[in-house]
């Protein structure tokens, strides 16, 4: 029997079917967050999970031992908000960006954006610059934030 793929794995599901699901305005968000992470990576999207959108890839592993893999960029378009997915904690980590970064909604690894209107997009681009580095610079073996364990 065929090993099964994790969760959080890319597929061939084309990047177009992913896009859809953000309608009206919000689709026009979502074409504008894919330019700007495809050029911040230079990397092309794929469709990880059947639901985000996903610039390149790096693996980590946590104490424990368990370890994946995850795109180095990645949001997911939505009908109501977009899902830009960061290092953990980027929170407390860089609020001086997020208090310029207009509105928006934060968790341990989401930022949640409901519409683009007012968001300031140095801001964001300073948030995905920060996170690429964090992934780019991860070794084999190192948390997703990309420390060494």
């Amino acid at each position: 029997m065929a090993e099964k793929q994790p969760a959080m794995s890319p597929s061939d599901l084309p990047v177009e079917e992913v896009l859809a699901r953000a309608t009206g305005p919000r689709r026009a968000e979502a074409e504008e967050l894919l330019a700007l992470l495809g050029e911040i990576s230079d990397e092309r999207p794929v469709v990880w999970a059947g639901r985000i959108l996903g610039f390149g890839e790096y693996e980590y592993r946590y104490e424990s031992g368990r370890g994946g893999r995850s795109p180095r960029l990645a949001f997911a378009p939505g009908p109501r908000e977009h899902t830009v997915y960061l290092p953990e904690d980027f929170a407390e980590r860089w609020p001086e960006v997020l208090a310029k970064l207009g509105k928006h909604r934060a968790t341990k690894t989401c930022l949640y954006l409901p519409r683009l209107t007012g968001v300031d997009r140095e801001a964001l681009r300073t948030l995905l610059e920060r996170s690429l580095a964090e992934t780019a610079t991860a070794p084999p073996g190192s948390d997703k934030r990309g420390r060494a364990n």
